[in-house]
């Protein structure tokens, strides 16, 4: 029998749209996927297993669909499904664009992302689960499996949201991916939260940053059987880091763990910080873990650090917290050359061929959506470099000498040393 032929039919959502069933995606544990149109649209629609059609799943779907999601980010329940008879039903949402790739395919090699666009990934899903959390909702299960980010830009899709609850409700529903479960939810000793999605959340930027699990060293390596009582012991009962200063007997073992041996030395100190406090103090106290609002504020920081090394084109992190002099390249151990640097306040922006300005950048209200400056070549002269408006206001710019000259929407300012911008409120200076 052909697949098209065991498609499902007669479903509407409950508003009596009908659905036309095209194509199945997919199958899992709770139900199936399939490509659907609607209302003229192209849509995903998960449709659950009869056994899993329950009457509280359901209600917790209509709640979805009903609140809304948090920012586009999420794949959220857009429409109840129902089935012309039986107990089945699903819900349709956007369908996940092809650029999207999983984190399996990132991990495995088969989309190999710069640090731009791992940093950028980073941030999106901090500030999507910052938006949930801050709804009074928690996810229970962030982990590989459910988020999606393009290897070029690092735009991220989160999905499987049916699984979104009340933060701490314990009215069942699943506990968490393996290797992702925060230590007391691995102990018994709690249940979902935006605690436990803290715990997870950092993790999964760990995986992103440091390609390997942030308490996967020797310990790990010296397990024979990785069985139930051995991964509650590794995850859950003593979970040391592998780059805790202050106990060396679970470090990467060379060979296995190259990942985060090669890759954690390369981030800015800040980030390794943050990354120390999530698997030390927050292994522990679940409080003391990491705000999304801080990874937030710090990646941003990092990707503005970001320069490319001319020999081999390679990014590099200019960090200022590190000593040590001159900036080599990680890759082919060139020395790299800086690019100018524009300063607004204590951020410093290192000005590549490609950089872009944000909103964010100028008044600090984490809004990377809009664009207000970029990097760009004077036309018909290929070798001058300015930083183009790309608003509708008028700036300005005051030269060393003092004097003055408007900045148009669509101008650009030299970038050379001594330029000070005035952007509006916000004020940067050129520096080489």
């Amino acid at each position: 029998m052909r697949v098209t032929d065991e498609l499902p039919r007669g479903l509407t959502t409950v508003s009596g749209e009908r659905v036309d069933v095209e194509q199945r995606l997919g199958a899992g544990g709770q139900g199936e996927v399939y490509r659907v149109r609607v209302g003229g649209q192209t849509r995903a629609l998960k449709l659950y297993h009869a056994h899993m059609a329950t009457a509280s799943q359901r209600r917790d779907i209509e709640r979805l669909v009903l609140k809304g999601p948090p920012t586009p980010h999420f794949l959220w329940p857009l429409q109840l499904v129902v089935a012309p008879s039986g107990p089945r039903f699903g819900y349709v949402m956007a369908l996940r664009e092809p650029r999207f790739h999983s984190s399996e395919d990132f991990m495995a090699r088969r989309v190999v992302p710069g640090f731009r666009a791992l940093i950028t990934a980073g941030y999106e899903l901090a500030s999507a689960f910052l938006k949930l959390h801050a709804s009074g909702l928690c996810y229970r299960d962030i982990s590989f499996g459910n988020v999606f980010f393009d290897p070029r830009t690092g735009d991220v899709r989160i999905c499987d949201n049916d699984n979104v609850d009340i933060t701490g409700s314990g009215q069942g529903g699943v506990l968490g991916t393996p290797r992702f479960m925060a230590p007391e939810v691995v102990r018994g000793e709690a249940v979902p939260s935006s605690e436990t999605d803290r715990y997870s959340l950092a993790v999964l930027l760990f995986y992103l940053l440091e390609g390997g699990h942030p308490l996967e060293g020797a310990r790990e390596a010296g397990i024979r059987c990785l069985d139930l009582p051995a991964m509650n012991k590794l995850y859950g009962t003593e979970p040391l880091y592998i780059h805790d200063p202050a106990d060396d007997s679970n470090r990467p073992v060379p060979g296995i763990h190259d990942n985060p041996l090669a890759f954690h030395p390369l981030y800015p100190e800040a980030l390794r910080r943050l990354f120390l406090q999530s698997f030390s103090e927050g292994l522990r106290s679940p409080h003391r873990r990491v705000m999304e609002s801080v990874w937030c504020r710090e990646l941003p920081r990092a990707r503005d650090a970001l320069v490319y090394c001319a020999q081999c084109a390679r990014q590099c992190f200019h960090d200022g917290e590190s000593p040590g002099g001159a900036l080599r390249c990680w890759s082919c151990g060139a020395p790299v050359r800086l690019p100018p640097r524009l300063r607004v306040g204590q951020r410093l922006i290192l000005l590549n061929h490609d950089t872009r300005l944000y909103r964010d950048h100028l008044h600090e209200d984490q809004d990377f959506e809009e664009v207000v400056a970029e990097v760009s070549q004077k036309p018909g002269d290929p070798g001058r470099w300015g930083l183009r408006n790309l608003t509708t206001d008028k700036w300005t710019f005051t030269r060393p000498d003092g004097s003055i000259a408007d900045v148009p929407p669509g101008a650009s300012v030299p970038l050379k040393t001594g330029n000070v911008v005035h952007f509006g409120m916000a004020r940067g200076e050129i520096r080489e």
